[in-house]
Formats: C-alpha cells, structure tokens, sequence
C-alpha cells in the first residue's frame, strides 16, 4: 500500500473512525476493493453502501431482458432479492457492514411518463425508461437529467451514513468503463471531505481511465497486492454474477489500484 494511503487507513483506525465505502451494485465494491476490505475488516468499522440494489418489475427492456438471461434468472425482483444476500454473506465473512440503499438499477430505471406513453410502454418498454439500451445510454456515461435530480437525495444519505459510522473518508469508484450507475456513483464520493477512488475492476481490464478526469481532479495511482489471492473465491461469492462476469470461469488476481488526491 502506499504510504499515503496506509496512514489515511492507520489514523482512521487509531481514532476509531469508521471506512465508509460506496458500491454502485452488489458486488462491485468486493469486485474491486476486497483485499483491502479483507485486510481491514475487523480492524476498524467498515460499511459497504450500495446505491442501485434493487430491480423493477416487467416489462423490461431487451438489455434487462437480455441481463435477466445472462445471469439465469427469470425474475428480476427475485433475482436481486438472491444478490443482495450474497453480498451479505460475502461482506459478513469479510468482517465488513453493509447497507442497501434501495435505488433501482439503471436497467430498470423508468423516467415518469404520462398515461399515453405508458400503454405504449406496455409493448415498447424502451420509451419508458430512462436508459432504453445499454451500449448507447448506460454505458455512454449519459447521466439522465432525473438521476441528477437524484443526486441530490443520494448526497444528503450519503452524508448522514458517514455521519453513523463515523468516517471522514469515502471510498468510491472512478468509473472506467463510463456505467451511467458508477459515474453518479463516483458523484457521491466527490463530496465527501476525504475520498480515494477506486479502479473498477472487471471493466478496467478492457478500459482505460478518464485521463482527463485523473488530471482534473489531481488523483495519483496507487495498488494494493495483500490479500488479492481471494478475488476468485470472493467473487464466486456473487453466485448468480460469477459466469456472466467471467464467463470461461478465469478470475484474475491482479493488484488493486486507487487514486488519492495529490
């Protein structure tokens, strides 16, 4: 660990301050923090929050349809119902707090409609929701005006959350791969007094970082190695996410990365 974020994490624990840590779904936090959360837990309070832990019900979208396959689930409230259990059952065996925030994900996010286009909705549930594809809204990083309206709400929880527990530092994602979910995510962490963000782990093995972003915002890259061996059995820990994450079954173990601010 660097030696910046080592004393962040050791004058945390020596003032009893809790780690609050921000995850846009249920895995990603683990997927992309769970050496450290392994290594710290048990040492001081640690949450894991995550936003957009909840699914609506039909009609869905052809991309909600098509992630209801993926993950072999025929149900998408009874499908997040399964993952928000997995992710207590991995953050308990990491010795970490959770908390679900109840936002539904952006799959199945509607934007208010009036009663003409809900019927229309009915057969065409694209023009009733707020992100109707994925390649061209939730992964183009294109944040509806109603999720910012959103943030706002998100802010003030976020606040008090960190408030409970005690924590002065965030850690959130910096949203490599642009998911509409991680950027306003990434928006939560960028108002806390002392925030690290973390690389999102899949996506940052097919995608770079926002350079422009990293310079803006003056963040230096650091890694974490301790503890990276369990990123495979963490993540089968996400049962229903594994094979549709890693689909010929093979979980890298390479070294967390963060970014502090300089």
């Amino acid at each position: 660990m660097s030696d910046r974020l080592r004393s962040l994490v050791e004058e945390a624990e020596a003032d009893g301050r809790g780690l609050l840590f921000l995850s846009p779904h249920l895995d990603d936090a683990v997927l992309s923090c769970g050496a450290l959360l392994g290594t710290l837990g048990g040492r001081l309070p640690i949450t894991v929050a995550t936003v957009f832990s909840a699914a609506a019900p039909p009609p869905h979208t052809r991309a909600a349809s098509s992630f209801l396959r993926q993950c072999a689930a025929t149900d998408a409230l009874d499908l997040y119902e399964q993952r928000r259990q997995e992710d207590v059952e991995v953050l308990d065996d990491l010795g970490v707090d959770h908390v679900h925030l109840g936002i539904t994900d952006a799959l199945f996010r509607r934007r208010q409609a009036g009663p003409a286009l809900s019927r229309i909705g009915r057969v065409v549930p694209e023009v009733v929701h707020r992100y109707p594809t994925y390649r061209w809204d939730i992964a183009r990083g294109r944040v509806s005006r109603g999720d910012r309206l959103l943030l706002d709400l998100l802010h003030e929880e976020v606040r008090e959350l960190a408030e409970r527990i005690g924590a002065e530092t965030v850690f959130s994602p910096l949203g490599v791969g642009r998911h509409v979910d991680h950027l306003l995510t990434r928006s939560l962490g960028e108002r806390q007094p002392t925030r690290v963000h973390y690389s999102d782990f899949p996506y940052d093995q097919w995608h770079q970082p926002d350079s422009a972003y990293l310079s803006a915002h003056r963040l230096t890259r650091v890694t974490w190695e301790d503890g990276v061996h369990r990123r495979p059995e963490l993540v089968r820990g996400y049962r229903t996410q594994a094979q549709a994450l890693f689909p010929t079954g093979a979980i890298p173990s390479t070294p967390e990365t963060y970014y502090l601010p300089r």
